[in-house]
């Protein structure tokens, strides 16, 4: 399968319909859907049910009218790093009822874990569903790589450890200390490969075949993997590339055949502890990174095939939250929701009160933010912090993990497993 036919597949036109949010931020990778956000009939939205899946920082994906999430079952202990167990759940998303389950030992934190170790424990990577196989792949902290058969009741096809495949070492001190949270990155499907950013000595970022689980192909960029929630495509003068963020750098490879891997661009982005958390956001061939720390910044890098350059930089950041790009303007969200001009970098609204949350674009162009265990619909048309709709007291502890919109479901989960699902039809 070619490049450009693998991430039609993967990739709808924002103009296209879907009911599905199959990966990391939906089906596009980047946080908009073509959904319509249910407003006015739809809101507040109806809540439709809510269970607790485990620990872990993991967010929600649904396909098919069923949600694919993870959690850690066990005792949480971060003196001893207990062994439990990582449950994969498939579950109704109109009921919430378990449809199947499978279950692996794994350990509360990383082998390699180190700083904040109270702040995490559990999956952090966000599953992936590839819609031609029915195949869904998942990545706990601790490196173990699983291929399950959903039209089989997740029965497990391959798996890998990447510790003991490639011997990942622990991440070095980049400043304020050294922090390793194991592996962050949601697995990417493109079309016969699934990639992730493993952060070996031999390969930063390496693809698998995603029938079999042999490697296909690894990045010329080598050592330790950033924080993010993984590597994203864009395309650069006509050349289909990956955007991931480093512990130390943002770096652009390439993905055409014969050349996949092969850096054509690096721009530096190192931050204290490690903490490079959201991943790149990408227009056309350009991209939006923030951080907090020694950062507390958010910049626009334009990509071209001889390098990368900084076009603008905003005072406005976000720790946690991946901006979402949409029709010309930036959201995020940290401590407020946020509004930057794209072209500018410019301010143009701040507002709410969310800690540390996430956001989603729908197809009619409104805004839908999750922090602090408050829902709330937006209307950025407004050009100020204009609240449509609300719900609160949703969930109690952090809502690190992303929100979803699909088939006319919202779904919420917080980095203890709380998940909630409402319904924006009547």
């Amino acid at each position: 399968m070619t490049f450009a036919v693998a991430l039609a597949a993967s990739c709808p036109a924002s103009g296209a319909a879907t009911s599905d949010w199959p990966q990391w931020r939906g089906p596009a990778r980047n946080g908009v859907t073509p959904e319509h956000s249910g407003w006015p009939q739809g809101w507040p939205p109806k809540r439709l049910w809510g269970k607790n899946v485990g620990l872990g920082c993991t967010s929600p994906i649904l396909a098919g009218g069923r949600i694919y999430v993870m959690g850690w079952h066990g005792r949480p202990d971060r003196r001893r790093n207990p062994v439990g167990s990582d449950v994969v759940y498939c579950i109704d998303a109109l009921t919430g009822k378990e449809v199947w389950k499978q279950t692996y030992r794994s350990r509360y934190q990383p082998r390699t874990r180190a700083g904040d170790l109270g702040q995490y424990g559990g999956p952090n990577s966000t599953p992936a569903f590839d819609p031609q196989t029915q195949r869904l792949y998942t990545l706990s902290s601790d490196g173990d790589f699983r291929c399950w058969d959903t039209a089989r009741k997740g029965k497990r096809l391959w798996s890998m450890n990447l510790h003991d495949k490639y011997r990942v070492k622990r991440r070095p001190n980049v400043g304020g200390g050294v922090r390793d949270f194991g592996f962050t990155s949601s697995p990417l499907i493109l079309g016969d490969r699934v990639v992730v950013e493993v952060g070996a000595d031999n390969g930063t970022v390496i693809a698998f075949d995603k029938k079999t689980g042999a490697e296909g192909w690894r990045s010329a960029l080598k050592g330790a993997a950033g924080h993010t929630s993984g590597p994203v495509t864009l395309t650069v003068d006509g050349t289909p590339c990956l955007a991931t963020l480093t512990l130390r750098k943002l770096v652009v490879m390439r993905l055409d055949k014969g050349h996949e891997g092969r850096t054509i661009a690096e721009y530096p982005r190192q931050t204290d502890c490690g903490c490079n958390l959201a991943a790149p956001a990408v227009s056309g061939s350009a991209v939006v990174l923030t951080s907090a720390y020694n950062r507390k910044s958010t910049s626009l890098i334009e990509i071209s095939p001889t390098g990368a350059r900084r076009k603008w930089r905003a005072r406005d950041y976000s720790l946690v939250c991946t901006p979402v790009i949409h029709k010309g303007l930036v959201f995020t969200v940290d401590r407020w929701a946020k509004c930057l001009d794209l072209a500018t970098g410019k301010l143009k609204w701040r507002g709410g009160s969310f800690s540390h949350g996430s956001c989603l674009a729908t197809g009619d162009d409104k805004v839908i933010v999750f922090g602090r265990g408050r829902l709330v619909l937006l209307d950025p048309a407004k050009n100020r912090y204009h609240e449509l709709g609300r719900v609160n007291g949703i969930v109690r502890d952090a809502c690190y993990p992303h929100i979803l919109l699909a088939n006319g479901i919202i779904c919420c989960k917080d980095k203890s497993g709380n998940i909630v699902c409402f319904s924006v039809r009547r």
